[in-house]
């Protein structure tokens, strides 16, 4: 089939949900406006908003309206919201009335757990007021504590695979600043109260914060915004949040230092001395601000052994696989250091700090980073020191990034960014890599980006250069998205990372969210949109094409299914290696595949999400399924068993690669929990059990205790016990 012919296709199949589809252009209203207020009592933080004096001497503001399911129309249930500030603490409550208290709805009672499907009030706060960045809090009706960084509104690329994680989007959840929530519930609903330490959050002082709150209300899957958001926009979106004023703060002081003790026992089987190896650690962080929006941390002989374990992939095709960082050190204020294409051109990745191509540990000496704002300009300054690993050949090495963006008006920024590793051994030895970057706002409605990279190193090469420019219109239900790619023969950023080498890529998407006009359907959205993206190497030979062409259903009730077809064309210059002892052939192959998703209401205790493809691969065929089922036991137990079936029928030879991952939690509080993940995968016929219990104090910090145990074609590989404590003290108050 044709382009034209499919874009044809797409304009009769958009036409008669047009006629149908309810107006959500929306002339938004005029942003709102909400006054802190300042005061000399402090509230007694026990989420009893309604019997606290210093609250109801506070005149409450709420008016929310529904995104979903009936846009624009008034919130449901009542939400009334106050503000107040000390020299020292932003608060922040909410009375979330609810006609039905005994239907309110808990998933998940973690630290960080999704509150997406749960009864929940989360807001963020813009405390440069620049459009751009922010500080996310939120709750639900058992006082869970989320809180995320979000940059640059949130975008990245829109082509990105969002199980990635980390800081794809803009949007960093592993961020965990240190705050306070409780909650009550009673028959009017349930309430919260927010204390968050100013000392906690980056601003600058004399000026508004743009501020919004969203509410989620499970019994009829509604969703609320209190300054009003067109369809297909999320509370990232800050350019479009309201305003906060009232603000009269002072500079708080910060210095904490949070160290840390570990013990472990060890056990590799492969090694020759095989015996169990006890080792102890001693290290900590120091953090001061030097301004209120200025930052320096300091780390030394950084550990990371309380993060959880990355989830086992298998490569099916002759490219790299991404695996996210979610080790806290690297993560905050992570966007301001990340520059490229999210998930496939990263010009600063932090996973190759302390972490070896074979996934083994480099042991991490110290580091500083300097990152916040002064005015309107974003800077930021990491220096990191890592020892030998004389066993995998690696050296001593510094790595260094320094990095500038300036925001102007109208959400538009001009930046640059140098990238550095350099071995401390070897005077020859060094990478670097040097970008600029910006971004130019059109209005709200769309906006263009891009940048341009070089790369340096002891090894010369030709076309040591990477760019991007894209351009995106998101307004009036529309997603419209454009952009090209292009990575030289002899582009190499050691410090970051390429989804793929050598390559000029354009892509494309078009997606319009279609509201019914009537307000009793049953149906919330349909979704159809139309991708496309394609790989030519320098020689003028395409080595990918990818045509998608789709519709998600999405009921109100929660019920999703996409509908899609998929023409690939995969051009093949050398025979590689797909499985053992399998050679696909050079050559071009193209191919069409079918690709449907089912998914049921995540906020239910049983749920599940099922997705298949069918179709050609590489002169054979392919199928794809994978499913997963989540249970739940009250807000205490969760559990989510996924399965990966690939099935391979290629004329060089059949195989399959399957993944088994086991996921289970149990909370005793929101801040008490034990966690294992375990996982199979058949290729390298491969068990790994990880097991984690977590008491956690303030940001993050506590105790941990870790077990780890592989075994591979049945024999023991390695395991590991470790019990680490870390702990947050404030000396300046």
């Amino acid at each position: 089939m044709k382009l034209s012919e499919l874009i044809v296709l797409s304009s009769t199949f958009l036409l008669p949900f047009l006629t149908t589809a309810q107006d959500t252009t929306t002339n938004l209203k005029e942003r709102p406006t909400a006054t802190a207020i300042s005061i000399t009592e402090e509230p007694l933080l026990d989420g009893d908003v309604l019997n606290d004096a210093v609250w109801q001497q506070i005149k409450p503001f709420g008016n929310l309206s529904q995104i979903q399911p009936n846009f624009g129309q008034p919130a449901s249930e009542r939400t009334d919201i106050r503000i107040a500030y000390t020299a020292s603490t932003f608060y922040v409550s909410v009375v979330c009335y609810d006609s039905q208290p005994d239907k309110l709805v808990v998933s998940d009672a973690r630290r960080d757990a999704d509150l997406k499907n749960t009864d929940a009030f989360i807001f963020i706060l813009d405390t440069y007021k620049d459009n751009q960045n922010g500080f996310v809090f939120g709750t639900n009706s058992i006082g869970v504590e989320f809180d995320a960084q979000v940059d640059n509104e949130g975008q990245g690329n829109f082509n990105a695979n969002r199980q990635q994680g980390g800081t794809i989007g803009g949007f960093n959840i592993n961020w965990d600043g240190s705050w306070e929530v409780k909650t009550q519930v009673g028959d009017f609903g349930w309430s919260a109260e927010f204390a968050i330490p100013l000392r906690t959050i980056r601003f600058q002082a004399g000026k508004d914060w743009g501020i919004n709150f969203r509410r989620n209300i499970r019994k009829n899957n509604e969703i609320d915004y209190w300054a009003e958001l067109p369809v297909g926009f999320l509370l990232k979106r800050l350019s479009l949040a309201g305003t906060l004023t009232g603000l009269d703060l002072r500079t708080p002081g910060n210095l904490k230092v949070i160290p840390y003790v570990l013990g472990q026992l060890s056990k590799d089987f492969e090694a020759v001395d095989s015996d169990v190896r006890f080792d102890s650690e001693v290290g900590g962080d120091v953090k001061y601000s030097i301004t209120p929006s200025l930052t320096l941390d300091l780390t030394y002989n950084t550990d990371f052994a309380q993060v959880e374990v990355d989830q086992q992939q298998v490569n099916l095709d002759r490219f790299n696989l991404f695996f996210p960082e979610k080790r806290p050190f690297f993560l905050e204020n992570a966007g301001l250091f990340s520059v490229g294409s999210p998930g496939e051109v990263d010009l600063f990745f932090s996973r190759r700090i302390g972490i070896g191509e074979e996934g083994n540990v480099v042991p991490i000496i110290g580091g500083a980073r300097v990152s916040g704002k002064v005015n309107r300009t974003n800077i930021g300054l990491l220096s990191m020191f890592t020892e030998d690993v004389a066993d995998a050949n690696i050296e001593k090495n510094n790595f260094t990034v320094a990095r500038v963006n300036h925001e102007f008006k109208g959400r538009t920024a001009l930046g640059a960014v140098l990238i550095n590793r350099e071995g401390l051994e070897t005077s020859d030895d060094f990478n670097r890599t040097i970008a600029v970057d910006g971004k130019l706002g059109l209005g709200r409605k769309a906006r263009m980006s891009g940048f341009f990279a070089k790369s340096a190193g002891t090894v010369d090469a030709k076309n040591e250069h990477a760019l991007k420019f894209q351009t995106a219109y998101l307004w009036n239900n529309w997603e419209i998205m454009g952009a090209y790619t292009e990575v030289g023969e002899g582009f190499n950023p050691e410090v970051g990372f390429l989804l793929r080498s050598s390559f000029k890529k354009p892509e494309g998407r078009i997606l319009y969210h279609l509201r019914p006009k009537n307000k009793d359907a049953k149906i919330l959205e349909h979704r159809p949109h139309i991708s496309y993206r394609g790989y030519w190497n320098f020689d003028g030979f395409q080595e990918t094409g990818f045509l998608h062409v789709d519709n998600h259903w999405e009921w109100k009730s929660g019920l999703e299914i996409h509908t899609g077809i998929n023409f690939t064309t995969e051009g093949v210059v050398d025979p590689f290696e797909i499985s053992e002892d399998i050679f696909v052939p050079s050559g071009v192959y193209k191919h069409a595949e079918g690709q449907l998703v089912f998914t049921t209401n995540m906020s239910k205790p049983i749920s599940f999400n099922l997705r298949s493809v069918a179709g050609g691969s590489f002169g054979g065929s392919r199928y794809l399924n994978s499913g997963t089922l989540r249970f739940r036991q009250g807000d205490r137990f969760n559990t989510a068993f996924t399965y990966m079936y690939n099935r391979f029928n290629l004329p060089v030879g059949d195989f399959t690669a399957n993944v088994f991952i086991s996921q289970l939690s149990y909370s005793f509080k929101p801040n008490v929990y034990i966690q294992g993940l375990v996982q199979n995968n058949t290729v390298d016929n491969l068990w790994a059990v990880n097991l984690r219990f977590g008491w956690l104090q303030r940001a993050n910090t506590g105790l941990f205790v870790v077990y780890s145990h592989n075994l591979q074609d049945g024999s023991p590989l390695n395991n590991s016990f470790i019990v680490k404590y870390t702990r947050m003290f404030d000396l300046v108050k």
